[in-house]
């Protein structure tokens, strides 16, 4: 099976097995699928479950647009978590609870894409002053992760972070 109709397969799988929440309906298909895909590695990140983790990851990597919400949904969860503001310990705290969290079912995490992940939420991370600044794809194997272990923090679901995320950016989208 080719690897795009290999992803179709687990999307509609994933669809199947996820309700659609009522609030992604008025997204368009591209944004509906991210959201999809998004849940389905979260999801797949709480279980721990290497294959879904592993097929829901590509689909992310496969739109760049997935980076913008997943760095949206980290954002709010950061804002949700630490309400007073973070600091460097706190950073430091998010970063090693996650990599710890992760690395015995994902021995393939890389701290230094996780702080990637945190300073670009945060908005402080310039790739032209990273030595060796993480690929597309290593970002979106990392995103789910993160969010993952913020919203285990925040004991909520992800579907409000999300479509806070999708709101947020079609306001600016909006106002550019």
């Amino acid at each position: 099976m080719d690897a795009a109709r290999s992803f179709a397969v687990g999307v509609r799988r994933v669809c199947d097995a996820l309700p659609m929440t009522g609030t992604w309906r008025h997204l368009p298909a591209t944004a509906r699928a991210i959201a999809v895909t998004a849940t389905a590695a979260v999801a797949a990140a709480q279980t721990r479950d290497g294959e879904v983790y592993d097929e829901a990851v590509d689909g992310l990597a496969a739109d760049e647009r997935s980076g913008l919400v997943l760095g949206a949904v980290v954002r709010l969860l950061l804002e949700a978590t630490h309400p007073d503001g973070l600091d460097g310990d706190d950073v430091r705290q998010v970063l090693e609870r996650c990599v710890r969290a992760a690395a015995p079912w994902r021995p393939d995490v890389d701290p230094h894409v996780v702080l990637v992940l945190l300073a670009g939420a945060l908005g402080v991370y310039d790739p032209g002053e990273d030595d060796s600044p993480p690929d597309p794809a290593a970002l979106a194997r990392h995103a789910p992760l993160l969010v993952a272990d913020l919203l285990a923090v925040t004991g909520r679901p992800l579907d409000g972070y999300l479509s806070a995320a999708f709101t947020e950016i079609e306001r600016t989208e909006r106002h550019d």
